[in-house]
């Protein structure tokens, strides 16, 4: 298949590009580097700097497209607090004019990298995609949004949509791996600190109903993310839109993270309690019952550890 993949500079997008040209696939990346690297879009790809507007303008002219990976978004939750309009923006609109593109040019399949912010404060886990959404934060909730569309885009057009809703990821690949600026996700921080880089880590609320007090969350290796997109962009069906969840099915606290960074990098993490951040649910673990049962995926590196040494190693030297 030819296909365009958005936000492929970035972290997970950079990977899934990679996995897609392996597999034989032809991929134009579309990336306006307000947070990716054109260094890391992968040997192979045809890479167009630009936004939606862009992707649109490729989708129309640039020959024929056998589908998308939408994997392009603002994905900050402190930042979608404090400025919703960059979110709205960013991540619905922008999401909207690259669909009507697609229905315009006859490209009839697409992947979507949603979330699990879209589901909010559980009322149980672990989470199946069945379960209410209602997101705590303006991140989740256009990603949402892009969710309804699709389910009514592939009612009226006939579109073979897929949202994969992934939980925390981590990991790295060879020389792609997690580089954000600025940083907000729990092993790089934690790695960062270990490494001297940063004084301490922030501990965002020690006082949320887990056991030790800290977040709980579900981590999937970023080539398992890859693995899934392979899947789904093959098990699309026309005019039907799915959902599946991308999990391990465990969670681990910020706590047990931290105590995991130690056990690889063999050094101490120092860190400090602080606030809670706005809009951060306690426990988020996923079933992934559902793509395992419909498309055969399961997570082949589910190991937190696995996970931190592919990231450690990225950060002491793998960097784009």
């Amino acid at each position: 298949m030819r296909l365009l993949v958005t936000g492929g500079a970035g972290y997970i997008g950079s990977v899934v590009a990679q996995r897609l040209l392996a597999e034989g696939h032809g991929v134009v990346v579309v990336d306006d580097l307000s947070s990716g690297f054109a260094s890391a879009v992968p040997e192979g790809a045809e890479f167009v700097r630009g936004d939606m507007a862009e992707a649109a303008r490729v989708l129309g002219g640039s020959g024929p497209f056998d589908g998308v990976v939408h994997l392009a978004a603002r994905s900050l939750i402190d930042d979608s607090v404090r400025h919703p309009e960059r979110y709205w923006h960013g991540n619905t609109a922008q999401s909207l004019l690259l669909l009507d593109a697609m229905i315009s040019a006859g490209v009839g399949r697409i992947v979507f990298s949603s979330t699990a912010a879209t589901y909010g404060q559980p009322d149980r886990v672990p989470i199946t995609e069945d379960a209410p959404t209602a997101p705590t934060n303006p991140y989740g909730a256009s990603k949402l949004a892009v969710d309804h569309a699709l389910s009514d885009y592939a009612r009226a057009h006939g579109l073979s949509a897929v949202s994969l809703r992934y939980f925390n990821v981590a990991g790295a690949v060879g020389r792609a791996g997690e580089l954000h600026t600025p940083e907000t996700h729990i092993i790089p921080l934690a790695l960062e600190a270990a490494l001297g880089f940063r004084p301490e880590f922030a501990v965002y609320g020690d006082d949320y109903p887990t056991p030790d007090g800290t977040c709980v969350r579900d981590f999937i290796h970023v080539a398992d993310i890859a693995e899934a997109h392979l899947a789904a962009l093959s098990g699309a069906v026309a005019g039907t839109h799915t959902i599946y969840n991308l999990g391990n099915g465990q969670g681990f606290s910020v706590l047990e993270v931290l105590a995991a960074v130690e056990r690889v990098t063999g050094s101490p993490v120092p860190h400090r309690p602080a606030a809670r951040r706005p809009g951060d649910p306690a426990t988020l673990i996923a079933s992934g019952e559902r793509i395992r049962r419909e498309l055969g995926w399961k997570p082949g590196r589910p190991s937190l550890e696995e996970m931190i040494e592919d990231a450690y190693a990225f950060r002491r030297g793998g960097r784009p």
